[in-house]
């Protein structure tokens, strides 16, 4: 299973933020835990939203979450907490 995640996700450093993500793409595996876990779109919805993006690389990007499930909650908690810092710094920008 490990060989099959790592052909489908990958870090880069300088690519969004050198968090995990779906080679090839800049879809990151977080976004992909957001929309199937917290929003319930199926794996087919996720394809659709991405050209070139398959249904094994959602599913590795899932077999990667629960893998590494604490790091992913924290990329998730880490950008809510930058939204959230943006948000007081500049609320004229957001609306």
């Amino acid at each position: 299973m490990e060989d099959v995640v790592k052909r489908h996700i990958e870090k880069t450093p300088g690519v969004v933020g050198g968090r995990a993500r779906i080679v090839g793409h800049r879809v990151r595996v977080m976004d992909v835990v957001v929309w199937h876990e917290m929003r319930g779109y199926c794996a087919d919805e996720i394809v659709a939203m991405f050209p070139g993006v398959t249904l094994a690389d959602v599913y590795a990007a899932l077999a990667y979450y629960f893998d590494h499930r604490e790091e992913i909650l924290a990329d998730i908690k880490a950008d809510e907490e930058f939204a959230e810092e943006f948000k007081r710094q500049h609320p004229e920008s957001v609306r």
